[in-house]
């Protein structure tokens, strides 16, 4: 199989352009965020003595935490291509077909979508790919807490055209789901401190957006009713 490691130069230069042309939620910064979160729960993974302790390659790792977002279906529309992308990226760079499809299925069973459509397909891959744990878990990481809830809101207004208080609502459709879908032990430990302060968030948020129901009270407006602005 081709040395995974002399792939990370060439990788990190194409990811680094590719992501350019995204919005700030899913951008260089977010690829650097996961790379490093998928770093630090290899290395813990490695200083622990537990049974059963899952073979990990660190260059497929960082390769797949480079590559997870080639592809994603909120930007490429072509569906069938974009599965493949990573997979024809590598082949360019020198891959051979072994390392190339193991990086692209690894990076197929990133998405919280794809894992909530077929759990057992991807506790399958799992098994087969311990490498996706990590890579799955550093990349959810990066959806929570602080950066998570600025990502939210980033991607609510620049994507899928969200007002703010319905990006709020995605915490409860999925960003608190995240902590019982982690797999790893740091993975897990890292997702409950960020899922409490998306929690001190809401709650926040919530005690402060109540003074716009003061507001319509005021102004004698239902939630429902249009507000038309005079222009003279």
């Amino acid at each position: 199989m081709t040395d995974p490691q002399s792939l990370i130069p060439k990788v990190t230069e194409y990811v680094h352009e590719y992501m350019s042309k995204f919005d700030a939620s899913h951008d260089f910064d977010h690829i650097k965020r996961v790379v490093g979160l998928a770093r630090t729960i290899y290395l813990e993974i490695q200083t622990t003595n537990a049974p059963n302790q899952p073979n990990l390659d660190p260059d497929i790792i960082t390769l797949a935490a480079l590559l997870h977002d080639v592809g994603d279906s909120k930007y490429v529309q072509d569906k069938k291509k974009a599965r493949k992308m990573v997979f024809e990226k590598l082949r360019d760079f020198g891959a051979d077909e072994e390392l190339a499809t193991k990086i692209q299925t690894i990076c197929n069973g990133v998405s919280y979508s794809t894992e909530i459509q077929d759990f057992d397909h991807i506790t399958s891959l799992i098994t087969q790919y311990s490498e996706l744990a990590v890579v799955q878990d550093a990349d959810r990481l990066d959806s929570i807490g602080a950066i998570g809830i600025g990502r939210a809101f980033t991607f609510g207004g620049a994507k899928a055209k969200r007002g703010m208080q319905d990006t709020v609502h995605i915490f409860d459709k999925k960003l608190f789901l995240l902590e019982n879908l982690m797999k790893t032990e740091s993975g897990k430990t890292m997702a409950r401190e960020r899922t409490q302060l998306l929690r001190d968030f809401k709650e926040s948020w919530e005690k402060e957006a109540h003074v716009e129901m003061v507001g319509l009270d005021v102004l004698k407006l239902s939630t429902d009713s249009p507000v038309e602005i005079s222009r003279e």
